[in-house]
């Protein structure tokens, strides 16, 4: 075990991640993450290249009103330009205009990129290095020197690389930041590469690593074993290409395996929520197998598993999730045994042994369905509603009568629409017809059923649909195939995931928007509000049509 010696995480999400091409960030955006890393104890919160966009030139404006209790600001930017001295160069006129305690500048250590990029001689690099760092040593509290594809250049010309170290070293540099820039070595070279560096220079050392070998964590790891004191990277891994090193992943690994010192211990519980929050922020769906703070990350789903779980969780885990501020999720499917059945019962509050008879048969009906096509791995809510309608701990808060769906497209240039028409039969016995129209008909079947249910549950009004996702289940067999449909929704508060299956995608879609309403209901223990709309005449209602996952079971 390592001693707890402090590791300096430096953030560049805002810089480096913005790079990915799937990534733009706002102003907005970039100022409230820069706030939140360093409410999370964040040493470093790089925040563009002031000298590239009016947007990061913004940014520096910006984040000078928050008063952050940790973090340093940094501005990145490049070496002077060759000809030009330090003092004459816009660039570095722009980075230090951003008036940041930090300056980043990354430069060439590559021989190959002195020869082919900038096109002069390897002194002229030397001397471009030393006086950029010298000039900046001037105006800022501390320089960084980012040695871009230090290590393919060591490996390349060792000699010059190093030379290329000394001289901002001998510069004053505050930190050497060294670059595998393209992502392409492998960790016992890193660790070679920087133990060389340390021996090198006197000043500290970072890691600075991409992802394109898929071994961005584990280098940046290995440079820290092997003496780094700072470890750059981005939240999520985003970045060019492959993406940057994962800091959460780097903060974890470092923290709660090695013993480094990486962020406070209050703060390591608060990972998950900043990774989401940056994901979301990005407008891109959060990896969910993603280690450490992934939705699946703490997933089990085997029946031995889960069984193994319930006696000791460090049989299936390799460390608790609570740390990082995940949690456990039991998953059912054929795969599953009685242990998983049990789990689920204990997490919906219901007191059943796995010896329980209704297990038995809950664990049948699971199977049963999991080869009819329905899916609970993201429908939890109706295996919920399943398992409490088994045991009676469920009321019906509406009766199906019927629906129709009209699809309508009247002429070329139009787009077509759907009219839903649902009859329903209220909790107070009267039926009510509603008709929507939509962009589609599961969308004119959603509006609907809404409007039908609203006079009696105004909270469904704060209940929306987020997520709609189809799957044809029988291949080969053309537009007659089975179709599993998932449903997730949240009302602000939560979300859930319902299933529905059917040979008709209207059908099984009704199946699950059914249980999502149904299920928003349970939750929150809803009783009707008995102000039904304009009832409808004629005879009784037929019975509500279970969905075949939510049939009661019979012993």
């Amino acid at each position: 075990m390592a001693d707890a010696k402090h590791i300096q995480i430096y953030d560049t999400t805002l810089r480096d991640g913005c790079q990915s091409e799937d990534v733009s960030l706002t102003v907005e955006d970039k100022v409230r993450i820069a706030e939140r890393l360093d409410d999370l104890g964040v040493d470093y919160v790089e925040g563009g290249w002031p000298g590239s966009n009016e947007r990061d030139a913004a940014f520096f404006k910006a984040v000078k009103r928050l008063k952050l209790k940790h973090a340093k600001i940094a501005a990145f930017g490049s070496t002077r330009r060759a000809g030009v001295k330090a003092s004459a160069d816009r660039n570095l006129q722009l980075l230090l205009k951003a008036d940041t305690p930090v300056a980043t500048v990354v430069g060439k250590t590559w021989d190959l990129h002195v020869r082919e990029a900038l096109r002069i001689s390897a002194d002229a690099n030397i001397e471009i290095l030393a006086d950029t760092i010298a000039y900046l040593k001037k105006h800022v509290h501390e320089t960084i020197f980012d040695a871009e594809h230090f290590f393919d250049g060591y490996f390349s010309n060792p000699e010059f690389a190093l030379q290329c170290l000394k001289a901002v070293d001998e510069a004053g540099v505050t930190l050497i930041a060294l670059c595998d820039t393209n992502g392409g070595r492998l960790p016992h070279e890193i660790e070679a590469a920087v133990k060389a560096a340390r021996a090198a220079v006197n000043c500290p050392i970072g890691i600075h690593c991409h992802n394109d070998s898929e071994v961005a964590v584990a280098n940046s790891i290995a440079a820290v074993e092997a003496g780094a004191t700072q470890v750059q990277g981005t939240i999520n891994g985003f970045g060019e290409r492959c993406g940057n090193a994962n800091l959460v992943s780097i903060i974890a690994n470092l923290q709660l395996k090695l013993g480094y010192h990486c962020l406070p211990p209050s703060k390591m519980n608060q990972l998950s929520e900043v990774s989401t929050l940056v994901y979301e922020l990005a407008n891109i769906t959060p990896f969910a197998r993603q280690p450490y703070v992934g939705r699946s990350a703490f997933a089990h789903k085997a029946g031995l598993h889960v069984s193994g779980i319930q006696r000791d969780a460090r049989t299936y885990e390799h460390i608790d999730p609570s740390l990082l501020g995940n949690a456990r999720r039991v998953v059912l499917s054929e795969l599953s045994g009685r242990a998983n059945i049990a789990y689920k019962a204990k997490e919906f509050g219901l007191e059943l042994d796995s010896g329980d008879e209704k297990i038995g048969l809950l664990l049948e009906q699971l199977k049963r369905l999991e080869a009819e096509g329905y899916a609970y791995d993201g429908a939890d809510a109706s295996f919920e509603l399943m398992m409490l309608r088994a045991v009676g701990r469920t009321r019906e808060h509406f009766n199906f009568v019927s629906f129709r769906v009209f699809d309508d497209k009247w002429h070329a240039d139009q787009a077509p629409f759907s009219e839903a028409v649902i009859v329903l039969e209220g909790p107070d016995g009267a039926r009510t017809r509603n008709s929507a129209i939509g962009n589609g008909p599961v969308n004119a079947l959603d509006t609907a059923l809404r409007q039908a249910l609203l006079p009696y549950y105004p909270a469904l009004a704060e209940m929306q649909l987020v997520d709609y996702k189809v799957r044809v289940l029988d291949n080969g067999t053309g537009t007659d195939a089975r179709v599993r449909v998932l449903i997730e929704s949240t009302d602000g508060k939560r979300r859930w995931g319902t299933v529905g299956v059917s040979s008709n995608v209207v059908e099984a879609s009704w199946q699950a928007l059914v249980d999502s309403v149904e299920y928003k209901l349970h939750k929150d223990n809803l009783r009707p509000r008995m102000k039904p709309a304009t009832k409808l005449n004629g005879a009784r209602p037929r019975p509500r049509a279970a969905n075949h996952h939510a049939a009661p079971l019979k012993s």
